[in-house]
């Protein structure tokens, strides 16, 4: 009787189709590179399936629409950054932070070692090259200030995100918005090392630089949890094997296995959010602040407006 009850379940089980994964787009806010990191592993590794996932992962054409794009329904989730969050927000765009991939500021004040700049104060009068207006111009508004400088003692050069050519050039002799992680290698590797000042070193609150960002009514979507559950365990993952993690990464893509995006690996690593879902609202509060003192935002609206920890839900 028993052997006949374990066939019957068997056959049963034979007919039953697993579950679909469900399908989450997620649009980067860029090429693939060792930012993305987490994404790439939890892919790799299968934790994303694990957790009943189908992840797609989506450099875009234009780094701006990923956020555009989730607003309007068009996509899951995308990669943002947590300044920008809050002029969006202010925009009226209805996206909400439910997770963290980088958990400290990346972007720098970067300029040529041996060069005439030895402080901030030595930027008078020199020309500071710059990729995205308003922001930018707050950061290093603020940096020059606490240096007793003004934005209008430097000269602002839009370089188009080409700032190490335009420093290895002399178009310029700094640039703000420089990833500390590549810019700085990318000039070691040109034989002209780079030096930078790091603006939560320089009068301005820290921020998490990449956020996962959502759309204000999706929030309530098991998947995002279980997305982040998957990257949380690829985060340790890589933390607790870094070189093998590199070899997963790297072998994705032929153009990633290159000793840049080696040195940026691990440059990289120490800045992965431990803790994706966990939300430091002290931290967005203070931001939040900066933005309107320099005159980005009005006053900031209520934080579970715009940033949540879904396990707090």
């Amino acid at each position: 009787m028993m052997a006949r009850v374990a066939l019957l379940l068997a056959l049963l089980f034979a007919a039953t189709p697993a579950a679909a994964a469900e399908r989450l787009t997620v649009l980067l806010d860029w090429f693939v590179n060792p930012d993305h990191g987490p994404l790439v592993v939890a892919r790799e590794k299968g934790f994303f399936r694990e957790q009943g996932l189908e992840v797609e992962l989506v450099a875009p054409a234009d780094p701006n629409d990923p956020p555009k794009l989730v607003a309007a329904g068009r996509a899951d989730i995308a990669i943002g950054y947590q300044p920008q969050l809050h002029l969006q927000v202010h925009e009226g765009l209805p996206l909400v932070r439910f997770g963290t991939l980088v958990a400290t500021p990346l972007n720098s004040l970067v300029f040529l070692d041996g060069g005439p700049i030895r402080s901030i104060r030595d930027l008078a009068g020199k020309r500071v090259g710059f990729s995205v207006g308003g922001f930018e111009e707050a950061l290093l508004g603020a940096m020059l200030e606490r240096a007793g400088l003004k934005l209008a003692d430097v000269r602002l050069v839009n370089v188009n995100f080409a700032l190490s050519a335009a420093l290895l050039s002399g178009q310029v002799d700094a640039v703000i918005g420089a990833f500390r992680n590549f810019e700085l290698n990318q000039l070691a590797l040109e034989g002209r090392p780079g030096r930078a000042f790091f603006p939560e070193e320089e009068g301005v609150p820290p921020y998490d630089e990449l956020i996962y960002l959502a759309h204000r009514d999706r929030l309530g979507r098991p998947e995002l949890s279980r997305f982040l559950a998957a990257v949380e365990r690829a985060t340790f993952w890589i933390l607790n094997r870094p070189e093998e993690a590199w070899t997963v990464f790297s072998g994705t893509a032929r153009e990633l296995q290159d000793e840049l995006n080696r040195r940026a690996w691990a440059a990289t690593l120490p800045r992965f959010a431990h803790a994706p879902a966990a939300l430091d609202a002290a931290r967005y509060t203070r931001f939040a602040a900066f933005l309107h003192e320099r005159g980005l935002i009005g006053s900031p609206p209520p934080l579970a407006t715009y940033a949540v920890d879904l396990g707090a839900r």
